[in-house]
């Protein structure tokens, strides 16, 4: 019997960001970044894969590291390996582009299968052997896209676009940023045959484009789709997945809109400030799964930008190749709503922010009294496989989407903490389904509350009202 599918869709003790989604035969391989719990940068460990069968897509299996930091012969250490992709070459073989920490340089390693071993390859380079990104007028490369087109040819994209600074041509070594970059590769996969062109302008280069909104600041993703050409990119504002089209995989992209943002910032009244949870930067790309598309994309946890977590939505391609963006769910890889009875733990969680509001999570974790994040405990992986909600103020909530309650009738939460109360609705705004009052405890306990919601696609909004902090471990429902 099959599994449920939850967000995020690894084991809560793998942080996973900047997924790169492709199906290779029967199973679906996810690519990306590598953080630690509670790390003090991005990307701190090395690359693994995580696959799973496409008729199954809660059944995620551990495929091993595909590649170390110390096997790039530039390697120093602290470096990190920041966010890959991958591609079949014409030759069969899966080649992996990466840039070793902030060099502004792309190298690629090779391997006979999806998840390695993969060997270092070498860097890209143009055809008298320079490396791109090696001379100080050259472009920064910066989170590569790689596409292998169905006539052969092969097209890397990168660059990266920061908010202007007065010290940034210094910091970069006055290497050029001036937004996403396309360029095609000979097919020994390493070869540039041709230069560098900017596709995606960035902010001081957006203004009176149809960019000027949504400008480009990282994360290039590049997928062909009915013959068209999609570029998912992160904007400045970091928290959004925007995505750009085009008839050519070089030139002529257009805006098309916000695919995802992990505030759910663009849909309904969330804001910056007020987002649907605590937001960060983005990076992610899209998939099909036996006919129907994902987009895959992180969230952010433990009051930083360093522990991030996979997660993936359903989206819809219309028939005009627009996309409509997608909203955060605990739900996403599941195939509709989850189920009215079990027990779930918190770290399913989609929505989360204080009375305050949510804004960036590394603005909360200045301000932690003030506001929840999910955290686990203890250092090692393998120490707690269940994260959960900590430090929930007055005020404070925690949202899970969606479930079918058409015949739920009691619910159970499991928290610790400070005395008070815990407010169930059925979406924002809405009156409670159940008021569940709550009594001081340093250890979980669990309370009870019965509800009457018939709907087979409810969202469950936990509010707490108390004078201290709480801890939200898991809830049941019956």
């Amino acid at each position: 019997m099959k599994k449920q599918a939850f967000n995020p869709y690894l084991p809560t003790y793998e942080y996973i960001p900047d997924g790169e989604p492709y199906v290779f035969g029967d199973r679906l391989y996810i690519y990306g970044s590598h953080d630690r719990f509670n790390g003090s940068a991005f990307c701190q460990n090395d690359y693994v894969c995580w696959s799973a069968p496409t008729d199954d897509l809660s059944s995620w299996r551990y495929e091993g590291v595909l590649y170390r930091k110390e096997q790039d012969p530039d390697y120093r250490e602290g470096n990190c390996l920041y966010a890959p992709d991958v591609t079949i070459g014409a030759d069969g073989r899966y080649y992996l582009y990466y840039t070793l920490d902030m060099t502004g340089i792309m190298a690629a390693a090779v391997s006979d299968c999806p998840v390695g071993p993969y060997r270092y390859l070498g860097k890209v380079h143009y055809e008298n052997g320079t490396v791109v990104g090696e001379n100080p007028d050259d472009i920064f490369q910066f989170d590569p896209g790689v596409l292998c087109d169905d006539d052969g040819r092969i097209w890397l994209y990168s660059g990266f676009g920061p908010k202007p600074k007065p010290d940034e041509a210094m910091r970069y070594g006055g290497r050029r940023m001036d937004g996403a970059y396309c360029m095609e590769l000979l097919p020994d996969m390493l070869t540039v045959k041709s230069e560098p062109v900017c596709i995606l302008p960035k902010l001081s280069n957006a203004k009176g484009t149809e960019y000027e909104a949504h400008p480009f600041f990282e994360a290039s993703s590049i997928r062909k789709i009915n013959g068209l050409y999609y570029l998912v990119y992160s904007s400045v504002w970091n928290h959004e997945l925007c995505y750009a089209v085009s008839n050519s995989p070089n030139r002529d992209f257009h805006f098309g809109g916000t695919i995802v943002s992990n505030g759910d910032i663009g849909l309904s009244d969330y804001t910056m400030e007020h987002a649907a949870n605590y937001i960060g930067n983005n990076h992610g790309g899209m998939v099909n799964v036996n006919g129907q598309w994902y987009i895959f994309y992180h969230r952010h946890t433990n009051y930083h930008s360093h522990s991030r977590q996979g997660c993936a939505e359903p989206i819809t391609i219309l028939p005009d190749g627009s996309i409509p963006q997608a909203e955060m769910t605990s739900c996403g890889l599941n195939g509709g709503a989850l189920e009215g009875t079990g027990r779930y733990s918190t770290a399913i969680v989609c929505n989360l922010y204080s009375a305050k509001g949510a804004g960036y999570s590394s603005a909360a974790g200045k301000e932690r009294e003030a506001h929840p994040a999910l955290t686990q405990t203890g250092e090692d992986r393998m120490c707690n496989p269940d994260q959960y909600i900590t430090n929930m103020t007055n005020g404070s909530a925690a949202g899970f989407k969606y479930f079918n309650l058409t015949e739920t009738t009691e619910i159970e939460i499991e928290v610790q903490g400070s005395p008070g109360v815990m407010e169930i609705r059925d979406g924002r705004g809405k009156k409670p389904l159940c008021t569940i009052p709550f009594y001081e405890s340093a250890e979980y306990r669990t309370y009870r509350g019965n509800i009457t919601c018939n709907n087979p696609r409810a969202a469950l909004i936990f509010t707490v009202e108390t004078n201290g902090t709480v801890d939200f471990r898991s809830f049941t429902l019956r």
